[in-house]
């Protein structure tokens, strides 16, 4: 379908290659080879009559043009798939959905298998893909390449719709072994061991190292950056290094015996996760469906 000239379907390999910004990974997701992705981008270099990308060393980067065109290009298949294709499907014990949700292990674990769990039997087509928050930003749910996140309630965006999930507190944590500490930690401990720290997004921001910078005035020696809560556990077992998680993650694996729990030597702040979805998607009636489902679980936890 043309409009005004333009190709309309050429609109979903323009948002996929502006994010891949690789034809290799964007031949891929559109399904198609690699010398007809490289047509669909010339084709496209010829109607908007700019580079779009340009090969510089082994990457490609976009140029001025194609960053102003991202937005409004992702917006726009957002309000189609949420606003429009959504609204075809209301049916989840035949739905085929496949749902994409940013999460870190540490709530897939202790809420979204008791979840996919109970959807399993309700709607057994639904499909579920968990990409790690510590890996993609918060603009991947603008571009659709993401149905929710979930995260602390920090990171949730005020132009996006929210719901709080999950109410935990932090401890600390050790290898059982560990003959430096026993039940009680001291704040000068804390402070010359070495720690295992989980970085969030691409740029590693270690996840709780700016509230103890700005609160506690004090600098972890962090030893390890892991990208996933379940990493940083057994990076510390058999070492003399301790890590900070929340408590419900804990708990789950001092089961184990491999590592034991401490209490932390000041208080911390509660940690409390919500799950956030583009306004696109508000009223996509499958989204609402599972969003309920979601926040049925997490009742528990509030």
């Amino acid at each position: 379908m043309r409009f005004e000239q333009l190709d309309l379907n050429l609109l979903v390999a323009l948002d996929i290659l502006l994010e891949e910004q690789n034809i290799t990974r964007s031949a891929e997701r559109l399904h198609l080879s690699q010398s007809a992705t490289s047509g669909i981008l010339s084709r496209l270099r010829a109607f908007f009559e700019d580079d779009l990308l340009v090969q510089i060393g082994k990457k490609m980067q976009p140029t001025p043009f194609a960053l102003e065109l991202q937005g409004p290009v992702s917006g726009v298949l957002a309000t189609v798939r949420g606003s429009i294709i959504g609204k075809k499907a209301n049916n989840p014990e035949q739905s085929e959905r496949h749902f994409k949700i940013i999460a870190s292990d540490y709530i897939v674990q202790v809420l979204l298998a008791k979840v996919i769990a109970d959807i399993a039997k309700s709607a057994p087509r639904v499909t579920f893909e968990f990409l790690s928050p510590f890996a993609h930003e918060i603009n991947i749910l603008a571009k659709g390449g993401a149905d929710m996140m979930m995260a602390p309630d920090s990171i949730m965006l005020e132009k996006y719709h929210s719901a709080p999930l999950v109410s935990d507190e932090l401890v600390c944590i050790a290898d059982k072994n560990n003959t430096e500490i026993n039940d009680v930690l001291s704040y000068e401990q804390f402070n010359s061991m070495g720690h295992v720290s989980v970085g969030f997004a691409r740029a590693s921001h270690l996840s709780i190292e700016q509230w103890l910078i700005d609160k506690m005035e004090t600098n972890r020696r962090v030893e390890i950056i892991t990208n996933d809560f379940s990493s940083m556990i057994y990076t510390l077992v058999n070492t003399n290094r301790i890590a900070i998680l929340p408590r419900l993650f804990a708990q789950m694996h001092t089961q184990n015996q491999a590592v034991k729990m401490i209490k932390l030597p000041f208080e911390t702040p509660p940690l409390k996760e919500s799950m956030m979805w583009h306004p696109t998607l508000e009223n996509d009636p499958m989204h609402r469906w599972l969003r309920q489902k979601i926040l049925d679980h997490a009742a528990s936890f509030q």
